[in-house]
């Protein structure tokens, strides 16, 4: 395993146990707290991060067996992961929690396992390992600024989020693809600062299209949790601009475009 995957792998866990330490004392009636506008409670949540955990961990170990439900999630792609989310948040908290715990335990078992250079399929393009753990890392992230939303708590804002930002610049042209576009043919060059005050940046710094701001807040763009009119994000060029309001981090539908602050006042 490279030193790089290593590193992935123990910020994913990290990510997990914050957000563990979160739900790990609510009850029963907490774990039905809606999460967002769709209707997701914290059990919807967690039962994701656990079934996402599991698909991964079939991706890498049975890949003919993901590959058919590759083939059921492509006959229903705008329902296929509310399915198996409101499936999941019927099991009760405690054996749900556990789930997950032992689930994303063997997942990074599983991605130390897999030999270099080698690919998983996934459901958008096939991934490294370091890649996979990664977007797992993106989904954790995501899904726990959720559950710390409906729970009143102010997440931490740390560098891990700067795995989230790498994976949201790479998938500049999946998130065009998503929409049915083209994605132009157009350098830009993105240039982030972290929590911690690190400057992150990609692409030339010579280009014309330019993203220039907040590394949290860039992920909370890239995870498709805020509107790109409430964060310190800014674009420099018309590219650029349009990139930062189809930015989508994750695979499969982009979903429904989030409210701004000011429309969810009113």
């Amino acid at each position: 395993m490279s030193d790089l995957l290593a590193t992935v792998i123990a910020d994913l866990e990290a990510e997990s146990e914050q957000l563990d330490s979160w739900v790990e004392s609510l009850d029963a009636d907490e774990w039905s707290s809606i999460t967002t506008p769709e209707g997701w409670t914290i059990a919807h949540q967690i039962a994701h991060l656990a079934w996402t955990d599991e698909a991964s961990v079939t991706a890498i170990t049975d890949p003919e067996a993901f590959s058919e439900g590759l083939k059921i999630a492509a006959a229903n792609p705008a329902g296929y992961v509310d399915d198996a989310a409101n499936k999941g948040a019927k099991t009760p908290p405690a054996e749900l929690l556990q789930k997950w715990r032992d689930g994303r335990k063997r997942l990074a078992r599983e991605l130390a396992a897999v030999p270099d250079g080698e690919k998983i399929a996934w459901y958008g393009p096939p991934m490294s390992p370091t890649s996979m753990a990664t977007a797992r890392i993106m989904e954790t992230w995501a899904h726990g600024h959720d559950v710390a939303g409906a729970l009143g708590i102010v997440p931490p804002q740390t560098d891990r989020c700067k795995h989230v930002c790498h994976l949201g610049v790479r998938t500049r042209g999946f998130a065009y693809l998503m929409r049915g576009e083209e994605a132009p043919d157009v350098e830009v060059h993105v240039a982030l600062t972290g929590p911690s005050g690190d400057l992150w940046t990609w692409g030339s710094p010579e280009a014309e299209q330019r993203i220039t701001g907040s590394g949290y807040d860039f992920v909370l763009l890239a995870t498709r949790r805020r509107h790109v009119e409430d964060v310190d994000v800014h674009a420099e060029g018309d590219d650029a601009a349009y990139w930062l309001t189809i930015i989508q981090a994750f695979a499969g539908l982009p979903g429904n475009d989030p409210r701004r602050v000011s429309e969810d006042a009113t």
